[in-house]
């Protein structure tokens, strides 16, 4: 039996995170391709001509507007191919040398660092590709990449929560933070918030105040659902300031439904 793939009307769903959230961000999905030639069959797909990070590829899709494909060859170090699967995970990785001395104190650290990233297993993908969500160029991309405040990114959170609650947890690996964003929902295909790190903002151009949801689109969908909800109750960004000195009774009361 072949499976129903849900076909989502992406210009809907970028329109209401634009009416909901106010986002500055262009909304991108991220798709795996097991072969260089499916992801080179992508209309207008760009190539690099020079080597870069994964974050400058992320950025050159969520602020430039570009549909971009790599292979590990585009990649400027290991590290940005071993978190989407590009790049051996083998024991010359795991080890972390290079970062031993910098970002961490001792080899023992460094290795601790690699061994604590999500990361896509190796062998299952040749290529990667970023585009923004509203092109349509990405057929069912894998995960979707949404910048935000933290104020944005937490109605997100709320709205992904309004039915079927769940806690989410999520952990801060420190530098290589995509591991926790695009690499944890890439492979756990479940919702990955992140703090985007030292790399992410010099080189992927993320501002100082952003954080980055990375999400399926189902979920993304779910969310959206849920945020319209709790817009209807008058919970909405922008968050209107109450005032700190203010008598909270009436506003609570609102917020909660409590007389």
């Amino acid at each position: 039996m072949v499976k129903q793939v849900e076909v989502i009307e992406w210009k809907n769903v970028v329109d209401d995170l634009f009416q909901l959230l106010r986002i500055k961000t262009i909304p991108i999905g991220m798709k795996m391709y097991e072969s260089k030639e499916d992801m080179e069959a992508i209309a207008k797909i760009r190539r690099p001509t020079k080597v870069h990070t994964t974050d400058q590829i992320v950025a050159q899709g969520a602020r430039l507007g570009w549909t971009v494909g790599i292979t590990a060859e585009d990649l400027v170090m290991p590290q940005c191919g071993a978190v989407i699967g590009l790049h051996k995970q083998d024991e010359e990785w795991l080890d972390g040398e290079p970062m031993a001395g910098v970002w961490f104190e001792t080899k023992e650290d460094a290795r601790a660092h690699q061994e604590a990233m999500h990361v896509v297993p190796y062998g299952q993908y040749e290529a990667m590709a970023v585009s923004p969500l509203v092109s349509g160029r990405i057929d069912n991309p894998d995960i979707c990449l949404i910048y935000g405040t933290p104020g944005q990114i937490m109605i997100l959170i709320n709205g992904l929560q309004w039915s079927g609650y769940k806690n989410l947890n999520w952990g801060v690996v420190g530098e290589s933070s995509c591991a926790d964003s695009w690499g944890r929902a890439l492979k756990t295909k479940e919702p990955s918030l992140s703090i985007p790190c030292y790399a992410e903002r010099r080189y992927g151009g993320v501002l100082d105040e952003e954080m980055l949801m990375a999400i399926p689109p189902s979920h993304l969908v779910k969310a959206i659902e849920g945020m319209k909800k709790l817009s209807k109750n008058g919970l909405r960004y922008p968050i209107a300031q109450y005032g700190i000195q203010q008598d909270a009774q009436e506003g609570l009361g609102f917020s909660y439904n409590k007389k």
